[in-house]
């Protein structure tokens, strides 16, 4: 799939989550993991921040974690990498295979013209678009196999969340595409 086509497609964003504990004692972690903030009145999760990977996790007494910030999977396993030595070093029992999963790629891609977002609500009529560019300058256009939204901006960028894995982004980006191919 190393599609010419795919060349402005660009990773922005991965987000990952799991279980990597039975239980974490927070503000235990808190204290003895550099980087990482507890605020209960503000949220119920500690905040772990990362700069190599650049990212965030927020981290759950339940022992659950969502990663984000991450642009590839080789970051993904360090930041996981990272989170999981910290835990250790302060204490905790973690699992010897975390349960981690991607749940969300966002990705942006230049179509490489303008769009015509009025004409692709009357030509398409679909009841997988919103489009009310009073409230929001971007078309929502809802893909349902793959699971995918994109968002649609005239200048011909486009944003495509909700994919698993690149490959259903590059199928929802193809799905769309075709659907656009007749009205640009």
């Amino acid at each position: 799939m190393d599609d010419k086509r795919y060349d402005s497609l660009k990773i922005e964003n991965i987000v990952a989550s799991g279980a990597i504990a039975d239980s974490i004692d927070l503000a235990e972690v808190a204290q003895k993991v550099a980087n990482c903030e507890l605020n209960t009145k503000r949220f119920p999760g500690a905040v772990f921040r990362m700069e190599d990977p650049k990212s965030a996790s927020l981290i759950f007494s339940s022992g659950k974690v969502v990663l984000t910030g991450i642009r590839d999977k080789k970051s993904l396993e360090k930041g996981l990498a990272i989170i999981i030595q910290s835990l250790k070093e302060a204490g905790v029992k973690t699992y010897d295979s975390p349960r981690v999963a991607v749940t969300n790629i966002v990705c942006s891609y230049d179509i490489g013209k303008y769009i015509n977002l009025n004409r692709v609500v009357i030509t398409l009529n679909l009841e997988s678009i919103e489009y009310e560019p009073e409230q929001f300058p971007g078309l929502v256009y809802r893909i349902h196999d793959p699971k995918i939204v994109a968002l649609l901006f005239s200048s011909g960028k486009i944003i495509l969340t909700g994919g698993k894995n690149l490959e259903d982004v590059k199928r929802g980006l193809d799905i769309l595409e075709q659907k656009l191919g007749s009205i640009l």
